[in-house]
C-alpha cells in the first residue's frame, strides 16, 4: 500500500544518512521550514562536493517555467569526469507537471543525485507522484520546530557558537523575532556581533539592548507602551511592525496573550506568589513581569474585559474582511484605550 503524506519521513532521517555518507539517488525535500529544507541540502551539497572533478556534473535548475524532461535528460547523462553528478532543482514546487518523475525513480541512474527542494506542504500528497516517491524513499518532510523543540534548537544553535541561552532566554528571542528559523539566525548573528567576546551567556539584557540599538520595534514594545496606556507610541509601534513584516493576525494573537495573563495578575498578588512564579503562570519573561505589576493598576478587571471583547472583534475582522491592517489594529489600540 503506498503512503500517504502523514507517512512522509522527516527530514532529519535523511541528514542522518547523508552524514554517514549513504546517499541516495533522489532526494524530493519538502515542507514549511524552509530552514530544515536548506540545511539538509547544505549538508548533502557538502558531501557530494568532494566526488565532484568538474564544475560541468553539477547543475542548478529553478522550477518556474521549466519543464521536467531536461531536466530528467541532465540528471540521466553521464559525468564529465567525476564519479557523480549533482542535479539541483529550486523552487520544485513551481513545476507544474511531475509525471515525467515516475519513469526516472523507478530506475535511477547511479552516477547521479537528483535533490529537488519544494518550499510548502505538498498540495496533492496522494497523487502517484509523492506516492512513489514516498515508497521509493526519496520524499522527506522538513516541518517547522515548535514549542519546546524550537527552544532546544536554539539553544543547541547558540551553543554552537561558542554562547550560552537558559531556556527563558531562548523563549524571549523567539517571542520577539517569531518562530521562524531563518529569522531567529539573523537576529542571533546580530546579537552575536553586538556582544563579540565581552560575555559568555545571551541574557535578557543583551537581547533587549541589540533590539533598541538596532531600533527595531518588538511586540514586547508594543505591550510596553500598552502597558503605559501610552496610545501615540503604541500606533507609532504597531504601524513599524507591520510594515516590517509583522501579520496583524500575529499582533493580535501577542496582546491577546498579554491581556490573558494581565487577567491574572489580580489573583496572582492575593496568594504572594513570588514574580518567578507569577512569570512562568502569565506567559512572560521575568524581566517583564513587573509591567503586568505596573499595568494591573491601570486596567481594572472592566477594562480587561472589554479589550478582549475589542481583541476579538479585531481577530474577527482581520480573518472575515479586506479591513486594511493597520485601521484595524488603531481601532483595536483606540478601544483598549478608552
Amino acid at each position: 500500500m503506498a503512503k500517504s503524506k502523514a507517512n512522509i519521513p522527516s527530514i532529519l532521517e535523511a541528514v542522518k544518512e547523508i552524514k554517514k555518507e549513504k546517499l541516495k539517488p533522489v532526494y524530493y525535500f519538502s515542507g514549511d521550514d524552509s530552514f530544515g529544507i536548506d540545511s539538509a541540502y547544505k549538508i548533502l551539497e557538502e558531501k557530494i562536493t568532494p566526488l565532484l572533478v568538474s564544475d560541468f556534473d553539477k547543475e542548478v535548475f529553478y522550477g518556474e517555467g521549466k519543464a521536467l524532461g531536461e531536466i530528467l535528460n541532465s540528471a540521466s547523462s553521464f559525468p564529465f569526469g567525476s564519479s557523480k553528478k549533482f542535479v539541483v532543482v529550486k523552487e520544485s514546487e513551481k513545476i507544474k507537471d511531475k509525471r515525467d518523475l515516475l519513469g526516472y525513480i523507478s530506475a535511477p541512474p547511479e552516477f547521479t543525485v537528483l535533490v529537488f527542494l519544494h518550499y510548502g506542504k505538498i498540495s496533492n500528497p496522494d497523487s502517484q507522484v509523492y506516492k512513489s516517491l514516498a515508497d521509493y524513499g526519496f520524499l522527506f518532510e522538513a516541518k517547522e520546530l515548535k514549542g519546546k523543540n524550537l527552544v532546544e534548537w536554539l539553544i543547541n544553535y547558540t551553543e554552537s557558537k561558542g554562547k550560552m541561552l537558559t531556556e527563558d532566554n531562548a523563549q524571549l528571542l523567539i517571542d520577539i523575532a517569531g518562530e521562524n528559523r531563518n529569522m531567529l539566525e539573523i537576529q542571533m548573528e546580530k546579537i552575536l556581533t553586538f556582544l563579540g567576546d565581552k560575555k559568555k551567556e545571551i541574557d535578557h539584557s543583551s537581547i533587549t539592548s541589540v533590539s533598541s540599538s538596532l531600533k527595531e520595534f518588538s511586540i514586547f514594545d508594543l505591550q510596553n507602551a500598552l502597558s503605559k496606556k501610552d496610545k501615540k507610541n503604541a500606533l507609532k509601534i504597531a504601524y513599524k511592525l507591520i510594515d516590517g513584516g509583522a501579520e496583524a493576525t500575529f499582533i493580535i494573537y501577542m496582546i491577546t496573550k498579554y491581556f490573558t495573563g494581565l487577567s491574572r495578575i489580580k489573583e496572582l498578588k492575593e496568594k504572594n506568589v513570588p514574580d518567578s512564579e507569577g512569570a512562568r503562570i502569565v506567559g512572560t519573561h521575568p524581566y517583564f513581569y513587573k509591567d503586568y505589576l505596573t499595568a494591573k493598576s491601570l486596567y481594572s478587571d472592566e477594562k480587561v474585559f472589554n479589550s478582549a471583547k475589542a481583541l476579538l472583534k479585531a481577530d474577527l475582522s482581520i480573518k472575515t474582511t479586506t479591513s486594511d491592517p493597520k485601521n484595524v489594529i488603531a481601532i483595536l489600540i483606540a478601544e483598549i484605550m478608552v
